[in-house]
């Protein structure tokens, strides 16, 4: 009988479906042990993720917690446990390390062991595993407590890049370089910035306190503009 061209057309297809599974068996028989070691090793692979993902959480709350409880002690005036400060000191997560590493100086200033906190913070800003604000911290604070032994040019040498109006620096750098400017015999650089800090909004009220004072004895206007007299003898911001 023969075959029309549709009859024909489906014998082919058929033919060839069963060449494909013989290709397919033939290759299975071949390499079949190889595929399923793949994607046994795929799975394996795939759960592995998952549970480092899993670990590295819990691995991280964990450490949360306890660097919480250390945080709390060290403010309460208490006492954390070395052992567990000094590990998290060595944690992998830097925001944890560099919080353990200045609550580890804040006990050393606490037993007035300035060299010892010190070299924490002077550590801390040679970290270049630590993002740079928490390096910019622990240069400011290795300065703060090695100011008396330094030489003016050192410290302003090294605020310099923090030392301007609108750096987050600015109240503790700026004070620093314009009594360091005092020192050298400078007044005509320490007056404009001591004058530049008790205006910036943004400096602690302590320092501008301070920093105002200064300006007035050096003979630079240190008043805000915006800031007036108001009605009742105070001061508004409204400059009238």
């Amino acid at each position: 009988m023969a075959l029309t061209p549709q009859s024909n057309e489906a014998f082919l297809r058929e033919v060839d479906d069963a060449v494909r599974q013989d290709q397919l068996v033939g290759f299975w028989k071949t390499y079949g042990r190889w595929v399923a070691g793949l994607v046994m090793l795929g799975l394996a692979l795939f759960a592995g993720w998952l549970y480092w993902n899993h670990h590295s959480a819990a691995k991280s709350g964990k450490v949360a917690e306890e660097m919480q409880g250390v945080l709390q002690s060290v403010a309460g005036g208490g006492n954390p446990d070395a052992k567990k400060l000094d590990a998290l000191t060595q944690a992998s997560q830097p925001g944890y390390r560099a919080s353990a590493l200045m609550a580890k100086a804040a006990l050393a200033i606490r037993n007035k062991d300035v060299k010892g906190a010190t070299a924490i913070f002077k550590g801390m800003a040679a970290d270049d595993s630590l993002a740079k604000p928490y390096r910019d911290l622990g240069l400011i604070r290795q300065t703060t407590l090695e100011f008396d032994s330094l030489k003016p040019e050192e410290i302003i040498a090294r605020m310099k890049p923090f030392a301007a109006a609108g750096d987050p620096w600015f109240g503790s750098a700026g004070e620093m370089t314009a009594i360091a400017y005092m020192k050298m015999r400078k007044p005509d650089l320490a007056g404009p910035l001591f004058a530049a800090l008790a205006k910036d909004a943004q400096v602690p009220e302590s320092v501008r306190s301070r920093a105002r004072q200064m300006a007035g004895l050096l003979g630079v206007d240190a008043i805000d503009a915006t800031v007036g007299i108001g009605e009742n003898g105070g001061t508004d911001a409204s400059g009238g």
